[in-house]
């Protein structure tokens, strides 16, 4: 079950989505949530429906003290390389927040120190605390949201369903058509090739 850690009453949550795609932006979340704020439905986006997600997401944003949403896009990733690029998504979404956390909550076991701002990682945190479950629910939706958009440009690669993930589908529409701008050049698109030419 989930629970509000809250050691401050401004506590903020962020995840981020994305990181495993082979198009499309990686996208973060920051959210503080009041006190007592709770919900039976609210889990690590993974583990809901798109259904779940996209009736969560109104009350999420009606419910927050605060939020922020971030992309970080592709040649930003390839850049950066993935990890660093999720990361600077998750500090433009904590910059969004108004007032300023005190105390951060980050999925994964992975950050970098925000305005010095006391921060914890956390290991599958998404499915333990309601503000970093709301924070990837945030992303998840903000990104799914974005990788439709897209679709309408490239329906070819089925974005609107796959959102850019290597499913066999995504990977057969590679060989068949190529790259597209919004493709990571950095990531192994097909499996027999290190590197894809526009």
């Amino acid at each position: 079950m989930l629970k509000n850690r809250l050691t401050y009453w401004n506590e903020a949550g962020t995840d981020e989505a994305g990181r495993g795609c082979l198009a499309g932006p990686v996208t973060a979340a920051a959210i503080i949530l009041p006190k007592k704020f709770s919900n039976t439905v609210l889990n690590d986006s993974k583990q809901l429906s798109e259904i779940q997600r996209e009736l969560l997401l109104p009350l999420l944003k009606q419910e927050a003290i605060s939020y922020g949403v971030a992309h970080i896009h592709e040649a930003d990733i390839d850049r950066l390389n993935i990890l660093n690029a999720s990361i600077l998504a998750m500090h433009h979404a904590l910059q969004q927040l108004q007032p300023k956390p005190k105390e951060i909550l980050v999925d994964g076991n992975r950050f970098k120190a925000f305005k010095n701002i006391p921060h914890h990682c956390i290991v599958k945190g998404d499915s333990k605390f309601m503000s970093i479950a709301a924070a990837s629910v945030l992303a998840k939706t903000a990104r799914d949201h974005y990788m439709v958009k897209l679709h309408e440009e490239y329906p070819m690669y089925n974005w609107a369903k796959n959102k850019g993930y290597p499913t066999k589908e995504h990977r057969e529409a590679i060989r068949q058509f190529g790259l597209t701008k919004y493709h990571r050049t950095s990531f192994r698109q097909l499996p027999e090739q290190t590197r894809l030419e526009f």
